[in-house]
């Protein structure tokens, strides 16, 4: 694989710390801004709003500009965004920081994904975008039980300052490993950018995306306080237990990667979907029991990010189908799709934890993940179809 991949997995690697470290710092932030934890919880809702609206219009606006300086500039942008989050004085100060961080995040994905297929073979370009989405593992392995630690141990402000460090390391690295001769596709027209929006089969994929991202956030923005108030775990057992769902999540994507290349997109999200779908209903059961529940969170772990190659990988193709003068558009919208499945996710979790009890977000995701899986068959059974009238014709 080109090392350029590589400089991608390390600036995903520091934009994946920024965005679920937040999981685990919920119930710090709640006590020490003196909020509810579904207010907590709001910040991962508004951070992926931010990723929601910069994915598609920013990848629009800056379309025409070398790839390589739109890079540098999104994570200049990232480490300001969490620079102002070390400095948040109160709760609305540190919204309009995980916003700004989130409008960077939404970009770097969308182009990334194109950047990352067009290296590479087209045999292998599931395994590109998976080998880029290592950065988001690799940061819920590594950074987000780290800095869940620094957080408890140092205030959660700490923790921004690092992942301020780690975006500074990312800028250097995109510098010198990223080539600056990227190709790139001419802008899209409004036209054609609309094109995109309004086309049936990509609003389906972006639908998929939605509910089976979202279902797994439904649960998983409220990890901490089920770990803690639900199973009984201190607050310096989280930061272990992020560690072993995160060592989980990397072994599922690049699976979920590989999965893809050698069945096919579709096939491969119905295993993940029904998987996910199973390890969601267990968990709302066995939460109350501390054994029963990391080993429940070990095997979702490898179900809960797995599909997003194959997501990413699907969309750039029906959108090289349907739309081939808008593939970086509709790369971004997807990103804004897996993040309004994160806002909406975190959402409906916190009118569950208000309303309901902690674990009662478990099995209400399992059934918007079930809805995904069911969105999911109906495409593929679409591109049969089409398979089956151009083989007629």
């Amino acid at each position: 694989m080109p090392i350029a991949l590589f400089a991608l997995t390390l600036s995903a690697f520091a934009i994946g710390t920024t965005e679920f470290v937040i999981v685990g710092l919920v119930p710090t932030i709640a006590q020490d801004l003196g909020v509810s934890l579904p207010s907590a919880g709001l910040l991962v809702s508004l951070y992926a709003a931010g990723v929601a609206v910069g994915a598609p219009v920013l990848t629009a606006l800056t379309g025409r500009f070398n790839r390589k300086w739109v890079l540098l500039g999104l994570m200049s942008l990232f480490i300001a965004g969490n620079l102002l989050a070390w400095q948040a004085p109160g709760y609305g100060s540190l919204i309009t920081a995980r916003i700004l961080t989130g409008l960077a995040h939404g970009v770097f994905f969308s182009i990334g994904s194109t950047i990352a297929t067009s290296l590479v073979a087209k045999d292998k370009e599931a395994s590109a975008i998976a080998i880029m989405f290592t950065g988001l593992t690799v940061a819920l392995v590594t950074g987000v039980p780290l800095g869940t630690w620094i957080g408890q141990t140092f205030g959660w402000r700490a923790t921004f300052l690092v992942v301020s460090a780690l975006g500074l390391l990312a800028l250097i690295g995109s510098a010198l490993l990223i080539p600056a001769n990227l190709k790139r596709s001419a802008p899209a027209t409004l036209g054609q950018q609309l094109k995109v929006l309004t086309h049936p089969r990509l609003l389906l994929v972006y639908a998929i995306t939605i509910l089976g991202y979202g279902g797994t956030f439904t649960a998983f923005t409220f990890l901490a306080p089920i770990l803690e108030q639900t199973t009984g775990f201190a607050p310096s057992m989280v930061s272990l237990i992020m560690l072993v769902y995160g060592a989980s999540v990397a072994i599922g994507n690049l699976y979920g990667g590989r999965l893809a290349d050698r069945l096919g997109p579709i096939p491969a999200l119905t295993l993940i979907f029904a998987g996910l779908v199973a390890i969601l209903l267990v968990l709302s059961v066995s939460a109350v029991h501390p054994v029963a529940a990391v080993l429940t969170i070990l095997v979702w772990g490898a179900f809960a990010f797995g599909n997003v190659p194959g997501l990413q990988v699907y969309v750039v193709k029906l959108a090289e189908r349907y739309v081939p003068e808008a593939v970086d558009v509709a790369s971004g919208l997807n990103i804004a799709a897996f993040n309004i499945g994160i806002a909406l996710g975190s959402v409906v979790g916190g009118q569950v934890v208000t309303h309901l009890a902690l674990t009662d977000t478990a099995w209400i995701g399992a059934i918007i993940v079930l809805v995904a899986l069911l969105l999911t068959r109906l495409s593929g059974r679409l591109d049969q179809r089409r398979a089956a009238r151009l083989a007629s014709a």
